[in-house]
């Protein structure tokens, strides 16, 4: 089996095998020659066209999705709606001086990520494409597992609704630009809570003012992304909108201009987008509008958002 960037498959792992389980009844698989089975419904399940695990469903799979209706608390609105643009972490973790980025993946949300807590520890890339993020999170010291749906360069196939992995299997979960691509983003949320550790760390970015692409089907506001990871159960510790990805740049380089070189597609855009700076600006310093603030700005024309959250421990449940 092959995996991209010549790096050992995970497969070669011994421990690999303790994280996998039937994504449709959650039993342990059983390593075969082509490869793997369910040991509870033995569903069999084959190498997918680059040689990695296909654990994606077999067939249909019902799914009930409990959620609790308490009512609107308006101070926690007006709490989870008061947010800043996205920014660094005070006291990183990990130093990525030096090391060349991949797309979309800003220092920023870099300055957030954990570094492993224990030896040989894994972490998720849910929709990983083709695993272009296995560098950095190697680097924080994690075993790197990339699930993807349908990409032939990921290292496992599987779906994010029904994750084919144990309960609390990864210390570490990314997932850059995926949510606005799940089909049932609550299901999908739900399922990177089950299979993360208890004090694990969930990081990632969600579209909201992108336009339509690739099918995405939900583009989440600041409030639908804080209370869709409040209802998988996660805390929520930093939401925000990155500041360099707004609206007008994002249509001007997804739908308004495509194939357009970036740059000039900005400059194209940019009168407008001074224009929309300074009428702000106006309401902020002279109308005195409440509405004006550039926090608010920021988080009306977001093209999107960075998220960080954490499954509690037992005893932050507990005091919960």
């Amino acid at each position: 089996m092959t995996n991209p960037g010549g790096a050992p498959p995970p497969h070669s792992q011994p421990d690999f095998w303790d994280l996998l389980a039937c994504p449709a009844c959650k039993a342990r698989l059983d390593r075969t020659d082509t490869g793997a089975v369910c040991r509870g419904c033995g569903t069999r399940y084959d190498s997918g066209p680059n040689g990695q695990l296909d654990l994606r469903l077999k067939g249909p799979a019902t799914v009930n999705l409990e959620v609790v209706l308490n009512g609107l608390d308006s101070s926690e609105i007006d709490a989870a709606g008061n947010v800043s643009p996205f920014d660094h972490h005070p006291a990183p973790e990990v130093d990525f001086t030096g090391v060349s980025l991949p797309t979309r993946l800003k220092t920023t949300l870099l300055s957030h990520f954990p570094r492993a807590r224990t030896p040989g520890a894994f972490m998720l890339d849910l929709g990983c494409g083709a695993a272009i993020h296995r560098q950095v999170c190697e680097l924080s010291g994690f075993h790197y597992v990339g699930l993807d749906y349908r990409e032939k360069d990921a290292t496992l196939l599987g779906d994010a609704h029904a994750l084919p992995f144990a309960d609390a299997s990864f210390e570490f979960i990314l997932s850059i630009a995926v949510l606005e691509h799940l089909r049932y983003p609550y299901l999908g949320l739900r399922e990177a809570f089950r299979v993360l550790k208890p004090g694990g760390r969930f990081i990632g970015t969600v579209a909201f003012m992108e336009p339509l692409h690739d099918a995405s089907f939900y583009h989440h506001s600041h409030l639908g992304l804080y209370y869709g990871l409040r209802q998988a159960g996660f805390v929520v510790t930093t939401l925000g909108p990155n500041a360099d990805w707004l609206a007008l740049r994002a249509l001007a380089e997804m739908t308004l201009f495509p194939k357009l070189p970036q740059a000039l597609s900005r400059v194209l855009v940019k009168p407008l987008d001074l224009l929309h700076r300074a009428w702000w600006k106006v309401g902020e310093t002279l109308i005195k509008s409440k509405g004006a603030r550039e926090s608010i700005r920021l988080t009306s024309t977001a093209g999107s958002f960075s998220f960080v959250a954490e499954k509690p421990a037992p005893a932050q449940e507990s005091a919960a």
